[in-house]
């Protein structure tokens, strides 16, 4: 699995939808609007927000091991790079999948849900992925070559 421990694999899964979770938070400060992916969740399921939450954060904590055990190693580019490519994925399976199938449980049609109902919603979450993306790939990193590559710069100092 890349050399990632489990407990960084899901630290940095934490730490990325923390991230992810700040910004959607803070979207309408920035004139953009309210993205509340837990309450989505658990309006969904029909359950309490704070199922929502722990949905949430276990999406984010499966996904970080999906990006060790599976993409880290194919993905081009720098780590932050791949982490943002990354980010892509579960943002498509978002606009293309999941917000339609959302769509349908609450009594409207799949196309209504596509792309989040609006390219603003859309943006957003887009937005909201690619920072993901960009934790994670800073913080799900290889220690070996984390280490090797400090060791290297700090050889020729």
């Amino acid at each position: 699995m890349s050399n990632i421990s489990n407990s960084k694999i899901l630290s940095s899964g934490i730490l990325a939808t923390l991230s992810m979770s700040a910004l959607a938070i803070a979207a309408p400060t920035m004139g953009m609007p309210e993205i509340n992916v837990p309450k989505m969740l658990s309006m969904t399921m029909g359950l309490p927000m704070i199922a929502g939450w722990i949905a949430h954060f276990m999406i984010g904590i499966v996904l970080s091991f999906m990006y060790a055990g599976l993409f880290y190693k194919i993905l081009p580019g720098p780590n932050a790079v791949k982490g943002m490519i990354f980010g892509l994925i579960p943002w498509l399976m978002a606009q293309l999948l999941v917000m339609p199938m959302m769509s349908l449980m609450n009594g409207m049609s799949f196309t209504s849900g596509l792309f989040s109902g609006s390219m603003i919603m859309a943006a957003g979450s887009l937005m909201g992925h690619l920072v993901y993306g960009l934790v994670l790939g800073v913080l799900n990193t290889p220690q070996s070559s984390f280490i090797h590559e400090n060791s290297i710069t700090n050889a020729g100092s």
